[in-house]
């Protein structure tokens, strides 16, 4: 039994789970909030990780898998983490400022508490780091994308690593033959071209901004919106920055960040929410057909997180207009309730259209286990 504590350390909270990494079974989970709020009694990720090691088997634990957002070019796989690599992933926060620091501070606090027990970073970008030069280059002036490391970096690569790999066994298939377009669907949202195993195209970019049309991220958008906003609206950089992140997508639109509000708005007559469930759908449909001919073909649909994996209307409207690529769904299977992997493309479809659960934690823990023992 190889156990391994899983570290996703947030802003203000910290995230935890023990898995038993070859059975996959969870033994424990748990969850710090409101870390460093003023009246809070978890003062920093240090007080949270103790807190939380305390109703833990400590001498149970045999490694740590840290969810770290960014590994730019640097990490393309899991890495054990030493003081080398530590500052590394400190130096990579200037892409990913939100999200980074978070992860650098659970690494920290995870190697002070535990000193002796190896300690391993698995990065959401690692997934992508096989994209080719022509999905990961922007047509801007080549001296200053590389100047400040302007590229696409793709992010959800722990969600797609586990999700293609769990597909390619329901379909009985290797994963090294099949074509597959996976759709990240949460409050964040992003979309994965994935052949044999490989990316090789996904919507998000340098930063998770991005693609599809998120809960409160505006996804595509045509770059001079931003300098016809500064220069007609007064906009600064913080202002865009908030808004495009914290205010625009389903959320600007039609007053909801939760699809499930959203829906239940669109059923009550709410025409703003009726058209922001439209904006979404229809950027789905556009990445499941550009992404089918980045593949030459697909042999597989796969809708995974918590809209992919519980929205039945999602799914049926995402596929709606598809049926000229194979893409359909039974109606029946789609609207079944069900938190199992399963088909819900009908008998002999030329496309299968697969619903796979995600889970990172888990697959945090494979990637840790491989890496200490050198797998």
């Amino acid at each position: 039994m190889t156990r391994v504590l899983v570290v996703n350390a947030g802003s203000s909270s910290l995230k935890y789970e023990v898995l038993d990494a070859e059975s996959g079974v969870r033994v424990v989970a748990g969850l710090v909030e409101r870390i460093g709020v003023p009246g809070s009694p978890v003062p920093d990720h240090a007080a949270a990780l103790t807190d939380a090691l305390e109703g833990l088997d400590v001498e149970s634990i045999d490694a740590v898998g840290h969810r770290i957002v960014h590994g730019g070019t640097v990490f393309v796989q899991a890495t054990v983490i030493d003081d080398a690599v530590e500052a590394e992933i400190e130096r990579l926060a200037v892409l990913a400022p939100l999200h980074n620091p978070p992860g650098l501070l659970g690494i920290r606090a995870a190697r002070a508490a535990l000193p002796f027990v190896p300690q391993v970073a698995v990065f959401d970008t690692a997934f992508h780091a096989t994209l080719p030069p022509e999905a990961y280059t922007y047509a801007i002036d080549a001296a200053v994308a590389a100047r400040y490391q302007v590229r696409r970096y793709g992010f959800h690569g722990t969600s797609y690593r586990y999700v293609t790999r769990r597909a390619a066994e329901l379909l009985g298939r290797p994963l090294e033959q099949l074509r597959q377009v996976v759709l990240h669907l949460g409050n964040g949202a992003s979309a994965a071209a994935v052949a044999g195993g490989r990316s090789i195209n996904t919507s998000m970019g340098m930063t998770p901004l991005e693609g599809l049309v998120m809960g409160t991220r505006s996804g595509d958008l045509d770059p001079a919106v931003l300098v016809h906003l500064q220069r007609v609206g007064g906009f600064d950089a913080t202002a865009l920055d908030d808004m495009l992140n914290r205010s625009s997508g389903l959320k600007g639109l039609g007053g909801h960040s939760d699809m499930r509000d959203l829906i239940r708005a669109i059923d009550s007559g709410d025409e703003a929410a009726a058209l922001a469930f439209e904006v979404y759908v229809h950027r789905v449909q556009r990445y499941i057909a550009a992404y089918a001919a980045d593949l030459g073909g697909i042999d597989a649909l796969v809708f995974t997180a918590g809209v992919g994996e519980n929205s039945a209307l999602v799914r049926a409207r995402a596929v709606e207009r598809l049926g000229f690529l194979g893409i359909v769904v039974d109606a029946g299977l789609n609207a079944a309730p069900s938190s199992a992997p399963r088909f819900i493309s009908p008998d002999g479809s030329p496309v299968a259209v697969l619903v796979v659960p995600t889970n990172e934690e888990l697959q945090i823990a494979f990637d840790t286990v491989a890496v200490i023992s050198g797998g």
